[in-house]
């Protein structure tokens, strides 16, 4: 057992999940969430601070301020209050309560931006106040996700070997798309490797990352209103995007099972469901998608039934959700198990437990 004297000095980073019998094909899922931030965003802010205190940008004056919708602003909400700086997180109304109240537990200050910008998102607002305070006073540095190759090269050097250890045969790497430091990073990495290993991103419909056009996204965590800056697609094989009304179901499909997962990973594992259901009906893949936190400061949110009610109506639970409870009642969610011989008193046949992808694919 590991003695640390930092909170950042720990990362669990060699935790698998294998998710075929909920999700009815093979996939193994990477736990990002098992530090001391809760969030795979411990990696890049470590990197990115590092950096900049070996740059010399950052000093004991040095007030630390970013953009965030909620993870990066409290791994650095951790490493701010160990090293003794000053953070301030300019975030947005989509971050989760427990996530702003975390920040602040930890002596951070949070600015919550109302305005949405010309996309019907955030970020261009958020982006324009930090760069304000910048401009107002030259105490305040900031570190920028969005351009900060730290944020890539955290991936390179840490997440990306993880997954290489554990799975040499890997087929196909499936990872969400925000800032895009992880999937850069990790597909960079695989790009040099020994054999050919296909990068699906996964985006949020009404994300404008990889183009398209804008829309309504209210879970945080995934998905940009600009095109992120370290995005070079020429990395990326295909680009799959996921409604936000399956990826509150896979949360909580994956929830039914005992695994409280956030948003984000909903989003990529409902994709990534739905992709290897196809593929998957030619040939078997070794697949792995990334999970960068967990769920417990989505418990007001995804987890939340009046929330849910009050966004995507009251079926956001469909038949064939329900029909997928009972099955997962009744036969512990075995891909193998028999069918279910009557739902509220009518014969039925659990339908399969991925979907068709419908899903835009890249050339």
């Amino acid at each position: 057992m590991p003695v640390i004297s930092a909170p950042y000095a720990f990362n669990e980073g060699e935790l698998f999940v294998d998710l075929e019998t909920i999700c009815g094909c093979p996939l193994y899922l990477k736990c990002e969430g098992f530090n001391f931030a809760g969030s795979i965003k411990l990696k890049a802010a470590n990197e990115m601070v590092e950096t900049a205190e070996r740059e010399g940008v950052l000093t004991p004056d040095s007030v630390l301020v970013e953009s965030s919708s909620g993870n990066l602003g409290v791994a650095l909400s951790m490493i701010a209050a160990s090293k003794g700086y000053r953070f301030l997180c300019v975030t947005d109304s989509r971050c989760n309560l427990s996530t702003r109240l975390l920040m602040e537990a930890l002596g951070s200050e949070v600015h919550v931006v109302a305005d949405q910008d010309s996309n019907g998102g955030f970020l261009g607002m958020r982006i324009d106040y930090v760069r304000s305070l910048c401009a107002s006073d030259e105490r305040y540095v900031w570190l920028s996700q969005y351009t900060n190759a730290g944020n890539w090269r955290a991936h390179y050097r840490t997440t990306a070997p993880e997954i290489a250890e554990k799975f040499p045969e890997l087929d196909v790497l499936f990872v969400g798309a925000g800032t895009t430091g992880t999937l850069m990073g990790c597909a960079r990495y695989f790009r040099q490797w020994h054999r050919p290993v296909r990068i699906v991103a996964v985006d949020s419909v009404g994300s404008v990352a990889f183009g398209g056009e804008p829309g309504r996204r209210m879970i945080p965590g995934l998905g940009m209103s600009m095109r992120p800056p370290l995005l070079d697609e020429s990395y990326v094989d295909e680009v799959i995007r996921v409604e936000e009304a399956d990826t509150i179901r896979m949360c909580h499909r994956m929830a039914r099972r005992g695994f409280l997962f956030g948003g984000s990973t909903g989003t990529v594992v409902s994709g990534a469901s739905d992709w290897l259901a196809a593929e998957d009906a030619r040939r078997r893949l070794t697949a792995v998608a990334i999970a960068p936190d967990l769920g417990e400061r989505y418990l007001d949110t995804v987890y939340q039934t009046n929330w849910l009610q009050d966004l995507y109506g009251d079926h956001i639970f469909d038949a064939e959700e329900q029909l997928r409870t009972v099955a997962d009642l009744e036969t512990g969610g075995r891909a193998d198990a028999p069918p279910v011989e009557e739902v509220g008193g009518t014969p039925r046949k659990p339908k399969s437990a991925s979907r068709a992808p419908g899903r835009r694919r890249r050339p």
